[in-house]
């Protein structure tokens, strides 16, 4: 008797992308909503490569899609992008 294959569901593409900086880390760049009641998404960004590199984010605009944008810009954007660290 044949067994049903289950399949893991796929995560719709474009939510993360990673990308080196300029000195060579990789960071992971995830597309996000603020919360339920705040209408501007955020890019957050994570290092990959040295987990000691402060998580960075950033207010996008609410059309944007992740996949549409280059690596140069998201380059940019983490250079311009606040650190997010404890508040203490």
């Amino acid at each position: 008797m044949p067994h049903p294959t289950t399949r893991p569901r796929r995560r719709p593409s474009g939510g993360e992308r990673v990308f080196a900086d300029d000195g060579g880390l990789l960071w992971s760049a995830s597309h996000r909503k603020q919360s339920k009641h705040a209408d501007d998404p955020v890019v957050v960004f994570a290092c990959i490569s040295d987990s000691r590199q402060s998580v960075r984010a950033m207010a996008v605009d609410a059309s944007f899609r992740i996949a549409d944008v280059s690596d140069d810009t998201l380059r940019e954007w983490l250079r311009a992008a606040p650190r997010i660290g404890r508040l203490t």
